[in-house]
């Protein structure tokens, strides 16, 4: 089949209701490399549930997945070969602070479906909202850009298809203002996958090879979770609270047991930034920018 855009952009998506407390947000937090110094207190805040003082600290990039909608582009009907599809960008907004447990309701819908060209491809773009279930009150929203290898030549004079989404911006030409080394485990994608992503590449060398990587990978959203964790060490004084938005692209896949380079750079209110795998010189995130709180 190929992408029929208007039952694509109409495709329904399952709200979801999802339950997360201390454990999920420990497991999270660790699972971006913090805690791996037990006596670093800017770390211990977000994996530590503490003694009955200050409520723990939760990293806000928690919700790309908690309420992650699945795997819901495997469907046929759809008309995408999932098989070729690649996480492109990811962008979060966040208005309001987690707490250490709640129930989370997401609703998702397609929002964009853009033809690139035959044989440039399609970008597919879902957007999530995600509240509080028991308040209403709205907590993050969430858009997943798939660049969709495969589809690409759907769009006809009656349905040509939507826009992109507005680029984001390449990082500044100069020295870095703040840099950060955050060194993987080599087996960081086994624990990473505990959050819910279970897809074989992640873990299985065979699964990996047959995917065409020479060993298993980590997940994106752990990069961009860890780079959403040097933002807010850097940038935000520790108070994760402070991080507004938070948006990249995906430009190479990190190999568990890089050292991964977050490099910041302050361009008016936004801070820019871009992730290096150390070791092979790499840029595995780009055009990556965020708004800050006032302190």
């Amino acid at each position: 089949m190929a992408i029929h855009y208007p039952s694509l952009r109409q495709w329904r998506i399952a709200d979801q209701r999802n339950r997360y407390d201390e454990n999920d947000c420990i497991r999270y937090a660790l699972s971006l490399g913090m805690g791996a110094d037990p006596m670093d207190e800017a770390d211990l805040r977000y994996v530590f549930e503490g003694d009955g003082g200050a409520p723990m600290a939760v990293m806000p990039t928690l919700l790309s997945v908690v309420g992650a909608p699945g795997a819901w582009a495997t469907d046929p009907g759809t008309g995408i070969d999932w098989l070729q599809i690649l996480h492109g960008e990811h962008r979060m907004r966040f208005h309001a602070p987690l707490a250490p447990r709640a129930e989370v309701l997401s609703q998702t819908r397609v929002s964009h479906v853009v033809d690139k060209g035959a044989g440039k491809g399609a970008l597919v773009v879902t957007q999530r909202s995600a509240s509080d279930a028991a308040t209403g009150r709205l907590l993050a929203t969430v858009e997943h850009v798939s660049f969709c290898r495969a589809d690409g030549g759907f769009a006809t004079e009656q349905y040509p298809g939507d826009a992109p989404l507005p680029a984001l911006p390449a990082a500044a030409q100069r020295e870095p203002d703040a840099s950060w080394d955050m060194p993987t485990l080599p087996g960081a994608a086994l624990l990473y996958r505990l959050n819910g992503d279970r897809n074989p590449i992640h873990a299985s060398p065979a699964a990996a090879r047959k995917a065409g990587f020479e060993r298993p990978i980590l997940h994106g959203l752990c990069t961009y979770g860890m780079a959403a964790r040097a933002i807010v060490r850097l940038a935000c004084g520790n108070d994760a609270g402070r991080l507004a938005g938070i948006a990249a692209r995906f430009s190479a896949p990190v190999v568990p047991g890089d050292t991964l380079t977050a490099r910041l750079w302050h361009e008016g209110g936004q801070v820019r930034f871009a992730v290096w795998a150390k070791e092979r010189q790499r840029m595995v995130l780009s055009h990556g920018v965020a708004d800050i709180l006032s302190a």
